[in-house]
């Protein structure tokens, strides 16, 4: 399944590196790029959003 956030706070690559650490937590096996322009994170992933969102929301970077 492929997941697109707006992710507001997303502003460097140190942002990147913790929302991708946070995601692979959920999901080692996610595929996740983000775009720190767009503030855009897409994962594909075989966890629900939710658990997705709320990973987010424990790193600091809740999704819009």
């Amino acid at each position: 399944m492929t997941i697109q956030l707006k992710t507001p706070t997303l502003a460097c690559s140190s942002c990147v590196d913790t929302v991708t650490t946070a995601i692979k937590n959920v999901d080692a096996d996610a595929e996740i790029q983000a775009n720190t322009k767009t503030k855009l994170i897409v994962v594909e992933t075989q966890a629900s959003e939710l658990a997705i969102r709320e990973a987010l929301i424990n790193a600091g970077y809740p999704a819009a």
